[in-house]
């Protein structure tokens, strides 16, 4: 509704404003500044194509003296093969179209397995220690001291509500 009471209140009166717009004096703009002509400087025209003998004086006795630098052939590094280690834990099957992954890098974690790890973790901490975690896992004690400390899952709290509004029970 407010859309179409916005359009009837543009479209009213176009023609009379329109006109009104056109015929309203438009600003002039600033004078602008005389500047003289090189015919009338002569003094700045003489002073800009002299010589002046001081300075040239001066630029003949610097003398510039430069080498190119050698050229250095560009050596290509060679990339290292990196270990990759098998996955401990992947989803069934071609899940959401995503080609299944069969092995990672050594010191990383699929997101599966992360989530694994940290769901042991969370059980049963005695049992999961972070030493044990990053040997299964060919993962650096620090690396896994902070994806336990700092990737947190989802976890679902459920909030109840307050007791003293009243609810509908079903039947």
């Amino acid at each position: 509704m407010g859309a179409r009471a916005g359009r009837l209140l543009r479209r009213f009166n176009v023609e009379s404003r329109a006109h009104k717009e056109i015929s309203r004096s438009k600003p002039e703009p600033a004078p602008r500044h005389e500047t003289p002509t090189p015919s009338e400087c002569p003094v700045v025209s003489e002073e800009i194509h002299s010589k002046d003998d001081p300075l040239l004086f001066r630029l003949k006795q610097v003398y510039v003296e430069s080498k190119d630098p050698l050229k250095q052939t560009a050596v290509v590094p060679v990339l290292k093969k990196v270990e990759r280690r098998p996955l401990r834990h992947s989803f069934p099957g071609d899940h959401l179209g995503i080609g299944e992954i069969t092995d990672v890098p050594v010191g990383k974690v699929s997101i599966v397995e992360a989530l694994k790890v940290l769901n042991d973790h969370k059980r049963s901490p005695q049992t999961w220690t972070l030493e044990k975690i990053a040997q299964d896992y060919s993962l650096q004690l620090k690396d896994t001291k902070a994806l336990v400390e700092f990737f947190i899952p989802f976890e679902v709290k459920i909030i109840p509500p307050k007791s003293d509004r009243k609810q509908i029970k079903s039947t």
